[in-house]
C-alpha cells in the first residue's frame, strides 16, 4: 500500500495528461470542420500527432539523460501546452499540423518519463498490482477524455485553454512529489528488423492495429459528422470504441494464453471486418446502432496490438524485450502516421463509409498473412503471459518484460 501511495502522484499526472491529450484529437477534427478545413487537412492533423509521438518516444530518454526526469517532464509539458494554446492564434491547418507535432511529442515524452520512473521503482512483488492500477487509470482517463468534446465548443480559445490547463496541471503532482527521482535510463536501440525476426505476423498486426485505432480516433469525428451525429453523440461514439477496447483486454488475453495467438488474431480481425462491413454498408444507422457498432469495433480491434506484442515476445529472449517493444512501436508509428491521412482522403473521395472499407481491407490482409504464417511456422506451445500493452512509450518493454518471464506458463 505504501508503494502504491508513493505512485499516486505519477498516476494523477497520467490521468491529467490523458484528459488533455485524449481530448485534442477529436476537438481538432470538429474544429477543422467548423473552420471549413478539408477532410484531407483534418487527416494531416492526426498524422502529425503520431509523427510527434514517434519523435517523443526517442527524444525523451535522451532528454532525461541530460536534465533528469522532472525537468524533462516540464519541458515536454510546456511543448504540449504551447501547441494547444497556439491553435486559435493561427487559424491555418498546416500551422495546426506543427502544433499537433508538439502535442504528440508531449504525450509520448511524458509517458516515457512516467513509465521510466515506474520501472525503476517497481519490484517483482509490486509489478502486477501497480501495472493493473496504471492500466485502469490510463484507460479510465482516456474514456473520460472522449466525453470532454461534448462540453467543449469547437474552434474556441476557451476549449483549447481548458485542455492546456489540464496539460499544465499534470506537472504539479509529478514535480511536487517527495519521492526521489530514479537514475537516468538507457535509451533502447531502434532495431525494426528484430520484430520481423521474432514474428513477421506481430509486426503486421501492430500496423493493422494502428490502421484501426489511429484512423478511428483521429478521423472518426469527421465520419460521425457526415452521418449526422451531433457533437455530444460523437463524444459517445468515440467513448464507446474505447470502452469496448477496455472490456476486451481480459477475455482476449485469456484466449491468447490458452490457444494459439494466431487463431486469436485471425478471430479478432474477422470480428473487426464484420463490424466495418455493417458500419460501411449502413450509413443510416440509428444513434444507438452507431454506438453499438463503435463498441463492437473497439471490442475486436483494440486488443490486436497486445495480442501481437505477446506473440512476438513468445519468440524473444528476456534481454530482447525492451528493443522488441521499441521495434513494435516503430511499426505502430508507421501505421498510425499514415492511417489518418489515408482515411481522410478516402472519405473525401468516396464518402464516410470508405474509412471502414480501408480498415476492413487491412484486417483482411492480416487474416491472409496469418493463415500463411501458420503454415510457415508450427504452433509455439510454450507462451509468455499475455499482458495488456499500452501504446505509450518504448519503456513499456521494461515494465512488462519481467512480468512475462516470471509468469509465463
Amino acid at each position: 500500500m505504501r508503494t502504491l501511495i508513493s505512485f499516486a502522484s505519477l498516476f494523477l499526472s497520467v490521468a491529467l495528461l490523458q484528459l488533455s491529450s485524449g481530448g485534442v484529437g477529436p476537438l481538432d477534427a470538429l474544429s477543422g470542420i467548423a473552420l471549413n478545413f478539408s477532410t484531407e487537412q483534418i487527416g494531416i492533423l492526426g498524422s502529425s500527432h503520431f509523427f510527434g509521438f514517434f519523435i517523443g518516444c526517442w527524444w525523451a530518454p535522451r532528454l532525461m539523460g541530460s536534465v533528469g526526469h522532472s525537468r524533462a517532464f516540464a519541458v515536454l509539458t510546456a511543448a504540449g501546452a504551447i501547441g494547444l494554446l497556439a491553435h486559435m492564434l493561427f487559424i491555418d491547418p498546416y500551422a495546426w499540423a506543427l502544433m499537433r507535432v508538439a502535442t504528440g511529442l508531449c504525450v509520448a515524452g511524458c509517458y516515457t518519463v512516467i513509465e521510466s520512473w515506474l520501472n525503476t521503482k517497481l519490484t517483482n512483488e509490486t509489478r502486477g498490482r501497480t501495472m493493473g492500477i496504471y492500466r485502469v487509470v490510463d484507460m479510465g482517463a482516456s474514456l473520460v477524455a472522449q466525453m470532454l468534446i461534448s462540453v467543449l465548443d469547437p474552434a474556441s480559445y476557451v476549449s483549447y485553454n481548458i485542455l492546456a490547463i489540464l496539460c499544465c496541471a499534470s506537472l504539479l503532482p509529478l514535480t511536487m512529489t517527495r519521492v526521489r527521482q530514479p537514475e537516468i535510463p538507457h535509451a533502447p536501440r531502434l532495431r525494426p528488423m528484430l520484430a520481423i525476426h521474432c514474428s513477421p505476423l506481430a509486426a503486421a498486426g501492430v500496423v493493422v492495429a494502428a490502421l484501426s485505432s489511429a484512423a478511428f480516433r483521429m478521423v472518426g469525428p469527421v465520419y460521425g459528422q457526415q452521418v449526422g451525429l451531433a457533437t455530444d453523440q460523437i463524444a459517445w461514439f468515440l467513448a464507446s470504441f474505447v470502452l469496448g477496447g477496455a472490456l476486451a483486454q481480459y477475455p482476449a488475453g485469456l484466449l491468447s494464453d490458452k490457444y494459439d495467438r494466431r487463431h486469436v488474431l485471425i478471430g479478432l480481425s474477422i470480428g473487426a471486418i464484420i463490424c466495418c462491413i455493417i458500419t460501411a454498408l449502413m450509413p443510416t444507422l440509428s444513434t444507438s446502432g452507431a454506438m453499438l457498432a463503435a463498441f463492437a469495433f473497439g471490442l475486436f480491434s483494440f486488443p490486436i496490438f497486445s495480442v501481437s506484442a505477446a506473440h512476438a515476445n513468445d519468440f524473444a529472449t528476456s534481454d530482447q524485450r525492451v528493443e522488441l517493444s521499441a521495434a513494435l512501436m516503430f511499426f505502430y508509428a508507421l501505421g498510425a502516421i499514415a492511417a489518418p491521412y489515408l482515411a481522410s482522403e478516402l472519405i473525401e473521395a468516396y464518402g464516410p463509409g470508405a474509412m471502414f472499407s480501408m480498415i476492413a481491407t487491412g484486417h483482411a490482409g492480416l487474416i491472409i498473412f496469418g493463415l500463411w504464417r501458420m503454415r510457415a511456422r508450427p504452433t509455439r506451445h510454450r507462451r509468455t503471459r499475455y499482458i495488456w500493452s499500452p501504446r505509450t512509450s518504448f519503456i513499456i518493454g521494461r515494465l512488462t518484460g519481467q512480468s512475462r518471464d516470471r509468469n509465463g506458463p
